[in-house]
């Protein structure tokens, strides 16, 4: 066993009385607080306050000056510089972030280090460079003169203002950093409320943020309950809502955000996420990628697939050579370098998943695994099941979990068919080396993103977001931009 060594840094930071971060100072908050459990070992770790109303109108008061003053005065190519000093930051204290997203979500120590912390600074990099290269369009207009005169148009962007970013528990910095550059490059300020569960990184974010120079206000943090997400969203001056989380409260959010005076909103949601194997794909060769997408950090990735689609030549073998593989997954502690699968990121989840694998066991459905872990921790078992057919409960709900289930098909229409028989359309995934069958069943899939050969993990460079209840708007690429910004026409007669 390679128990990871708890740096002092950490051991500090986790003993402080964690208030919000507002106008660039955290504030102490006496109230009602909530503590963070390890879930590894359901030990107190640390915790955060419960904000209120008076807390989120201060932050987005703070947030609403830096915007009209601090943030609108600095350059866009001060606000790039900014920003890669952030991501300097980030990377100079990578243990330090890692550690404290793998003490609060359970995530392996090394996904956090070379994954979550690696990728947030690759991502705030990649939103610093579009800092420069936001601009409209000139024109010219068609209307017929009179008098000699003439016409000129030209259209530019500009920042929608206040943005309030909800933040998830499975993924806190890096999705925290999503929505943190895409605002900043664009020239909005940000309200964070990160999940109750996973707060920790992203308050030494805002810190860090300070130290690279970002003025105070353009970055806050409110910490709290979905009560706490509410008064944000419902707040004075926030402009835009960035949410990533589940589908019935991004509904419930979207709904809001219109009866607020049509405040802009942003969905990345969930999915029941397909993956396709096609006869002529080599098992032996695929396995071991496809398996890594989809049991990493536990199959608590929004993108990570859940419903297996296997050739009925190829059914038998792969049901073989994925119990095979799943049996040598070695569980553990997230802090152990070793172990390559560990808890689940909260109680609440835990018994989520746990009724999920009752349901599977109840109906003799489990392949192998589906099994809770006795003892400390919010551990299960990898699992792999077989379902009753496509309208089964457990192939049309999400688990967001390692729970994956198997079905066969036979003919491309038939996979279609099946792959498409979902409310959600966020990832999939065709597994083959028949090109010209993949780029012919690519149209098809209702899916916001397609992989070939891979699954799960994104870039910057790629758009990113759902179709059907999977969400609303695209994340990276230069997609972000018309989502955080405001486009002006002018018009002018010489």
């Amino acid at each position: 066993m390679s128990e990871v060594q708890i740096l002092a840094s950490v051991e500090t930071f986790l003993q402080r009385q964690h208030g919000h971060f507002i106008h660039g100072q955290h504030l102490e908050v006496d109230r009602r607080r909530i503590e963070l459990i390890n879930p590894a070992t359901e030990q107190v770790v640390s915790s955060i306050a419960v904000g209120n109303q008076q807390d989120v109108d201060a932050a987005v008061h703070s947030a609403h000056d830096a915007f009209l003053n601090a943030w609108a005065n600095t350059s866009p190519y001060e606000r790039g510089q900014k920003l890669n000093k952030l991501a300097d930051l980030v990377e100079l204290h990578a243990e330090e972030l890692a550690q404290l997203e793998t003490l609060t979500t359970g995530k392996l120590i090394h996904l956090a280090r070379h994954l979550e912390v690696a990728q947030t600074a690759v991502f705030l990099r990649y939103f610093a460079g579009w800092a420069t290269k936001i601009h409209g369009q000139t024109m010219q207009p068609s209307l017929p003169s009179m008098n000699g005169e003439k016409y000129t148009a030209y259209s530019i962007r500009q920042p929608v203002g206040v943005v309030a970013g909800i933040v998830p528990w499975n993924f806190s910095l890096m999705i925290g950093c999503w929505k943190i550059g895409s605002a900043l490059t664009t020239g909005c300020t940000i309200v964070l409320k990160p999940s109750e569960f996973t707060t920790l990184s992203l308050l030494r974010l805002a810190e860090l943020a300070i130290e690279a120079g970002i003025p105070a206000g353009v970055i806050n943090v409110v910490t709290g309950t979905g009560e706490t997400g509410q008064y944000l969203i419902n707040a004075n001056h926030i402009k835009k809502v960035s949410f990533t989380g589940s589908v019935p409260t991004g509904i419930a959010i979207g709904q809001q955000a219109m009866k607020n005076d049509l405040t802009r909103v942003s969905l990345e949601l969930g999915g029941k996420n397909a993956a396709a194997i096609l006869a002529d794909a080599n098992l032996d060769e695929i396995l071991p990628t496809l398996l890594q997408a989809t049991f990493v950090h536990q199959g608590q990735v929004c993108a990570a697939p859940e419903r297996f689609f296997v050739h009925q030549s190829k059914y038998d073998e792969f049901v073989e050579k994925v119990t095979g593989a799943i049996q040598q997954i070695k569980i553990g502690s997230p802090l152990d370098e070793s172990s390559m699968f560990g808890p689940l990121s909260n109680q609440p989840h835990f018994e989520k998943v746990k009724h999920y694998l009752d349901i599977a066991n109840q109906n003799d459905q489990v392949i192998c695994g589906g099994q809770v872990i006795q003892g400390t921790g919010y551990f299960v078992e990898p699992t792999l099941l077989k379902v009753q057919g496509i309208d089964d409960p457990l192939f049309i709900e999400e688990t967001f979990g390692p729970v994956v289930d198997v079905i066969p098909f036979e003919s491309d229409d038939e996979l279609i068919r099946m792959m498409n028989h979902s409310r959600f359309g966020l990832t999939a995934s065709i597994w083959t080396n028949d090109l010209a069958k993949a780029l012919r069943l690519i149209p098809q899939i209702e899916a916001g993103s397609v992989w070939v050969n891979m699954h799960t993990f994104l870039d910057p460079s790629v758009p990113f977001g759902g179709v059907k209840a999977s969400g609303l708007g695209r994340e990276f690429s230069d997609a972000f931009i018309e989502d955080y910004t405001e486009l002006k026409s002018v018009m002018i007669r010489y």
